[in-house]
């Protein structure tokens, strides 16, 4: 991969923060301006040697070679706009964003012809933690990200996005938009919802304080999504509301089934569930783990 002169971060998060550290980290960028709301956390990503400097999107994107689009989705369309005159012919622009059909709309309404320039991405890892701050340089590594280009994307500039992740340690994939948002409904989307609904059961009870106090691992772990900036999974869940009312269809029908078998003191039919349960997942997380591995 030939080094990106130029490279804006407009959202300089988790996921824009560890894409920019990571390449630094292999030498693959000169300069990396950011952009965005918070002065503080832009102070901090300079300070923590992620971005050189910071300017409004119109400003940094000129003469940029290489744009990282890492903001909520719902803040997207207005980051489009204001970059789309700014461009230079050779930019490309990609974003990080969880939900892909929504954003292909957006991008074709606020980028116009501009639309071939814009490679739509999504990088499958993060955590609750956010800012800066949280930037890790070895975030994807092992890690994939899905691209779902358009049809006037060249072969030329697809490629030059799929060099960029696969430098920052990514195995990249390409899919449908529609493909994606269904997969993400159920592998992502879903779980913050679970998270946040069971945090919301809890402090709906009569008595929230007990209930928390006697809380063990086993809800710290189940919960730990809820901990997710609220903003960011408000914009994506309800980008990808429809897929994600199918997912949760789904999930009504699993729990309906574990209810029936609880409610008939079905034990064969429990330990059946369980145990197939319990296997497949010990079999893909060998199979995750294992690709993380081969990908430090």
């Amino acid at each position: 991969m030939q080094p990106i002169e130029r490279l804006v971060v407009v959202g300089v998060g988790l996921i824009g923060g560890s894409f920019a550290a990571a390449l630094r980290a292999r030498g693959l960028v000169r300069e990396v301006v950011g952009v965005g709301r918070s002065a503080a956390n832009l102070e901090s990503a300079r300070s923590l040697g992620i971005i050189d400097a910071s300017a409004d999107v119109a400003e940094a994107v000129r003469g940029a070679d290489f744009v990282l689009l890492a903001t909520p989705v719902g803040q997207m369309p207005a980051m489009l706009e204001a970059m789309r005159d700014h461009l230079a012919p050779h930019a490309v622009v990609t974003d990080g964003g969880s939900t892909k059909a929504r954003v292909v709309d957006l991008a074709r309404a606020a980028l116009g012809a501009r639309i071939a320039q814009f490679v739509p991405g999504h990088p499958i890892a993060g955590s609750d933690r956010s800012g800066a701050a949280a930037a890790d340089a070895r975030l994807y590594h092992g890690r994939r990200t899905v691209l779902t280009p358009v049809p006037e994307n060249t072969a030329a500039t697809i490629a030059r996005v799929r060099e960029a992740w696969s430098a920052c340690g990514a195995e990249v994939v390409e899919m449908t938009p529609a493909q994606h948002d269904a997969t993400l409904a159920t592998m992502s989307h879903l779980p913050h919802v679970l998270a946040y609904a069971m945090m919301q059961q809890v402090l709906d009870d009569a008595d929230p304080a007990t209930l928390l106090d006697n809380a063990g691992t086993g809800f710290r772990d189940f919960t730990r999504l809820a901990s997710s900036q609220p903003e960011m999974w408000r914009d994506i869940l309800l980008s990808n509301r429809d897929a994600l009312l199918a997912a949760m269809d789904s999930f009504d029908a699993s729990a309906r089934r574990l209810r029936e078998a609880i409610e008939q003191s079905d034990a064969g039919r429990l330990d059946a569930l369980f145990t197939r349960s319990r296997t497949e997942r010990d079999a893909w997380l060998a199979r995750f783990d294992a690709r993380a591995k081969d990908g430090a």
